[in-house]
């Protein structure tokens, strides 16, 4: 596989940063992740944590080096998220459940399956149209595409999620796939605090014409300029499947094709990250990930 991949996270003006995001890949399955932990509850960053670190744990169980089932896969990996929330809240004793929203996507076999629950979103992108964008488990989302939910009490905000990770009842979470990736396509994973401020054709048009390196960062500080000084967290992950050779020197640019198969490779955090920091960015993630492109190419040499 090749492909470009940035992240970044931003707190914005808000008092802490409850969104978490990484991604995992192996020499020919890769996994990108985010959560938005659900402010109103307790610990919010804990339970985007903890879906992070679950999911990415089973990924790496099952990678070997494909998932053999990747809706499977989402549909146990999603649960398993959502009841480790749930014994963080017991084992606790919490008066009230963690909650977070999540969004994640496989790329293997050139192919592209992703899952979500609440309302951070994936778009997608192919020569600057959108293909694809998730639906928001939200009422007011869910109306616009026809479906039948019950009615809401007069006056309630139609904006509010009927579902995430961690909430007493079983989460509801849509599975698409698999779709398949052509050169160039690219994939958007955001939360709220991005696709709030600025519009889906805003988002699509700078995604579609630049390289994600550049466009993902100018995405956020659009955001975050747009919304001003009561910002929610603003975080994405963006990935441009096949990088042309012309950008393989840029930042993010990963290639397996000297990975072995025994061979896994995360940015998702073993503890759970300091909620108190302001940025959440992409520097000490790319220093890892260069090193082990510098090791899989000594191991490349070796060989040869």
């Amino acid at each position: 596989m090749k492909f470009s991949v940035f992240q970044i996270s931003r707190k914005g003006g808000r008092e802490k940063n409850e969104d978490r995001m990484g991604y995992c890949y192996t020499n020919s399955s890769a996994l990108f992740l985010l959560a938005d932990g659900m402010g109103g509850h307790p610990d919010g960053e804990v339970a985007a944590q903890i879906a992070l670190q679950t999911i990415s744990a089973l990924y790496q169980k099952e990678a070997k080096p494909e998932l053999p089932d990747v809706k499977g896969f989402f549909n146990t990996a999603i649960m398993a998220a959502h009841r480790q929330i749930l014994r963080y809240a017991a084992d606790g004793g919490l008066n009230d459940t963690p909650r977070t929203t999540l969004v994640a996507a496989v790329v293997q076999g050139g192919v592209a399956h992703w899952a979500h629950c609440g309302d951070s979103r994936l778009y997608f992108v192919r020569a600057g149209e959108m293909l694809a964008r998730t639906r928001d488990h939200s009422y007011l989302e869910q109306r616009r595409d026809a479906r039948r939910l019950p009615e809401l009490p007069e006056g309630m905000n139609r904006n509010v999620l009927f579902t995430c990770l961690g909430s007493p009842t079983r989460p509801v979470f849509d599975v698409t796939g698999p779709v398949p990736l052509q050169q160039g396509d690219k994939m958007l994973l955001c939360s709220d605090g991005l696709w709030g401020s600025l519009d889906d054709v805003d988002i699509v048009y700078h995604l579609g014409q630049k390289a994600v390196s550049v466009a993902a960062p100018e995405l956020v500080e659009r955001a975050l300029l747009k919304a001003g000084p009561t910002s929610d967290n603003v975080t994405l992950v963006s990935m441009e499947w096949e990088t042309p050779d012309v950008f393989e020197s840029t930042r993010g640019s990963v290639s397996t094709e000297h990975m072995d198969n025994e061979v896994f490779a995360s940015t998702v955090q073993g503890t759970w990250l300091d909620s108190s920091a302001d940025d959440l960015d992409d520097a000490a993630i790319e220093r890892s990930i260069a090193e082990i492109n510098a090791a899989i190419r000594r191991t490349a040499a070796r060989k040869s």
